[in-house]
């Protein structure tokens, strides 16, 4: 390695949002060395949210999704190229057109990819989609805005909900169906999850929950879907809302510790090696990361959120160019947006991390509400309903680890505040889609069983 960490060679494997800030921000902390990109998509970084939302709408194309560059970062592009290995000892990332990039330090911000409907044949019918790239956004707008009869939403996390959203705006008939008990239960828990389901059902959703879709319906072309009650629905658009499959297969031969659930890292985004020992030039940010947070309970966080892969960016960013008594730690408290139907959700924090919640203002039946959660009496995550401007004060409580449940002053009412419920977060696994915020420690109230 050179001795000034400012000159060498740097290699971001990930042309995403995380690998364009990363790229960005090492210029800035004044890195003059040569600077290679590799993205696997033929396109230059592009900004994923507006696909489920403003493109879908016909609001937006998804070809005008290029993310803006803060600055140029004077980088080579190897844009279509897919990594296919990393090297640890020679220090090169091999590259799917036989090539390899040597290195100094390297910055693996991989991302996510859409899971596929598990059937290759089913999935490969004519009007099913996945909706993670420019061109499924541009593929599944093109059917809405043709007028389907029916589209099938199979997944009720943020994703599907946002696209069953989209439809019902556009006057289009949409059946969800997941196999939890609520759309965005995974994520927010039993109580506000009941909300989400109510709002589906007054906009026209057809929901469906509790059951699982067995089998797509089609010859050459997507006809309809078998359901686990018996039932069936006729469709002529499908959308598979699954979840995310973290982009590691390419790292399995490296020695990493790198896993379904992501590459672990150290606070400062340095990766582990399977053995757990911290790595001193492989370094992680964005979707594919999973790193340790002090707020809650040191427990390894994945994290499917854009705020926090341009800030994890940065602070990787900062750590590969800087010695070690200068590096920062990422401790952002993660935060999260969603619009559907008409209502704003933003969150703050981990609400799977919690045992209790209340609500501190606002009610559900007003539709305007703020809950806040919390474990082992501790405030430890924040959802509003069209309160957005209440959420700062409750990260602050966050960070503080103020008590739980929250003192006088964060409620507009002294009685509700003190009737706590259970947070109500079921296990991952009954769920149709993956959570947006992980764990993946043990869930804190599930203790680990010795077999």
């Amino acid at each position: 390695m050179p001795d000034d960490l400012k000159d060498g060679r740097i290699v971001i494997v990930g042309a995403s949002l995380a690998g364009l800030r990363a790229a960005e921000a090492l210029r800035e902390e004044g890195f003059t060395g040569s600077l290679t990109v590799v993205g696997d998509e033929p396109h230059a970084p592009y900004d994923r949210p507006p696909l489920s939302k403003q493109v879908l709408l016909g609001q937006a194309t998804a070809q005008t999704t290029e993310l803006p560059m803060r600055r140029d970062p004077d980088a080579e592009w190897r844009l279509g190229v897919r990594a296919t290995g990393l090297d640890l000892l020679e220090k090169r990332v091999l590259l799917d057109d036989g090539e390899s990039l040597p290195y100094d330090r390297v910055l693996i911000a991989t991302g996510t990819r859409a899971r596929p409907w598990p059937n290759k044949e089913e999935a490969a019918l004519e009007g099913v989609f996945t909706l993670r790239t420019r061109e499924d956004g541009a593929g599944l707008a093109e059917r809405l805005a043709a007028g389907p009869e029916r589209v099938l939403v199979i997944g009720g996390g943020f994703t599907g909900s946002e696209i069953a959203s989209a439809c019902r705006e556009l006057g289009v008939q949409v059946t969800v169906t997941e196999r939890g008990p609520a759309p965005l239960v995974g994520a927010l828990g039993g109580t506000l999850s009941k909300l989400a389901a109510v709002m589906q059902r007054n906009h026209g959703v057809d929901l469906r929950t509790g059951v699982t879709v067995t089998a797509l319906n089609g010859n050459g072309a997507f006809t309809g879907a078998e359901l686990s009650d018996g039932s069936r629905v006729d469709a002529d658009v499908c959308v598979a809302a699954l979840g995310a499959i973290r982009n590691v297969e390419w790292l399995a031969e490296s020695g990493l510790a790198a896993g379904p659930r992501g590459i672990a890292c150290d606070a400062g985004c340095r990766a582990f090696n399977m053995y757990g020992i911290v790595t001193d030039d492989v370094f992680v940010a964005g979707d594919v990361s999973r790193f340790p947070h002090p707020l809650f309970g040191y427990q390894l966080l994945s994290l499917e959120h854009w705020g926090n892969a341009v800030e994890q960016a940065e602070v990787a960013a900062h750590n590969m160019v800087n010695p070690g008594p200068l590096q920062r730690p990422h401790l952002a408290v993660p935060v999260f947006w969603s619009t559907q139907f008409g209502l704003n959700i933003k969150s703050v924090g981990v609400p799977t991390y919690s045992d209790h919640i209340v609500i501190a203002q606002g009610s559900l039946e007003a539709r305007r509400l703020a809950m806040v959660y919390g474990y082992k009496g501790r405030v430890t995550a924040a959802v509003t309903v069209d309160m957005a401007k209440s959420l700062d004060y409750y990260r602050h409580l966050i960070e503080s680890a103020a008590p739980f449940p929250p003192p006088p002053g964060a409620a507009d009412r002294a009685i509700a505040a003190d009737v706590t419920i259970p947070s109500d977060v079921p296990d991952p696994s009954v769920l149709s889609h993956g959570p947006t915020v992980a764990l993946t420690g043990h869930l804190p109230d599930r203790r680990l069983t010795v077999v």
